[in-house]
């Protein structure tokens, strides 16, 4: 029943990950397609760039549904430990995208700034001020409803995404201020707003990317999670230890290997069933947790008084 109920709720995780990137698809189109329209025919270099980033969106959320639909795959013989760590290739391949995204977007305003710097460049009109703050309230909406989603199936990848929409946000505040200042009279600040906005973008990539590379590179898990698992192992009976606990990230989901200590009287049957209990236990607690691996060493106490 146990392995049963883990299957459903990986199915369902799959699930809600493709609706919610299908529902950022939607949005993205059409926001892009406005701020662009926006962009042009406001004459706005900032929003322009703001366009293209959303527009990259879509390319990434395909990404991530490629990604979670790989690592959704079951074991077989020439993959006996699944097919999670497929979400951070995915989420190296967004990095990889937005990354790109903002080069583009960085080298497109400094090429604005210099070849029209000698008091060629376009006001802004006010539509794509109106744009900017469309933008900031979809992208802010859209970062909070898909976190919310990759925090309770614990997607990677999806989170990345999320961390993509937040982007696309403050690019959008950037976007907001440059097209403002410009139609005070400072010109240049739409092009500057376009360089802020590949700042951001650039930083997104390398936090997704450095996350990415962590859970492929078998990195622990954080020393809370660690300690909470410590505890539940301890109040096993009849654990009389915790020996050692090491974890390994693997993309989404976590392998554990632990060491704990009982009585050395006991039969081999009997420390089986303690192991087995430890290890429910630990799967029980923390869902993440795919596989938990447990060692039982003969307890080492203080001897009793008396004793040589």
């Amino acid at each position: 029943m146990k392995l049963i109920g883990t299957k459903r709720k990986i199915r369902s995780g799959r699930q809600t990950a493709m609706y919610v990137s299908r529902v950022s698809i939607a949005i993205n189109l059409v926001l892009s397609a406005f701020k662009l329209f926006a962009g042009v025919a406001a004459h706005s270099g900032a929003m322009i760039s703001d366009g293209i980033h959303t527009a990259s969106d879509v390319l990434s959320t395909l990404i991530v549904m490629a990604g979670v639909a790989m690592a959704d795959r079951q074991s077989d013989k020439e993959h006996p430990y699944g097919h999670e760590r497929m979400e951070c290739v995915a989420a190296v391949l967004l990095a990889a995208v937005l990354f790109a995204t903002g080069a583009g977007v960085g080298m497109e305003a400094v090429k604005t700034v210099v070849v029209q710097r000698a008091g060629g460049l376009a006001v802004p009109g006010r539509l794509a001020l109106i744009a900017a703050v469309v933008s900031i309230v979809v992208k802010e909406w859209m970062y909070w409803y898909t976190r919310a989603a990759a925090g309770k199936i614990d997607s990677q990848a999806l989170m990345a995404d999320a961390w993509h929409h937040r982007s696309d946000a403050l690019s959008s505040v950037g976007a907001l201020v440059g097209i403002a200042g410009a139609r005070m009279g400072i010109a240049v600040l739409d092009p500057v707003a376009s360089l802020v906005i590949c700042i951001f973008i650039v930083k997104a990539a390398a936090g997704i990317f450095r996350d990415a590379v962590d859970r492929m590179v078998d990195k622990s898990c954080d020393d809370g999670t660690v300690e909470a698992m410590r505890r539940t192992a301890l109040g096993t009976e009849p654990v009389l230890g915790v020996d050692d606990i090491r974890t390994r990230m693997f993309g989404p989901r976590v392998y554990v290997d632990i060491e704990i200590s009982a009585d050395p009287s006991l039969r081999l049957d009997q420390a089986h069933g303690i192991a087995h209990r430890v290890h429910d236990a630990i799967e029980a607690e923390f869902p993440q947790v795919k596989h938990c691996m447990v060692h039982v060493n003969p307890y080492a106490g203080e001897p009793e008084e008396g004793d040589a």
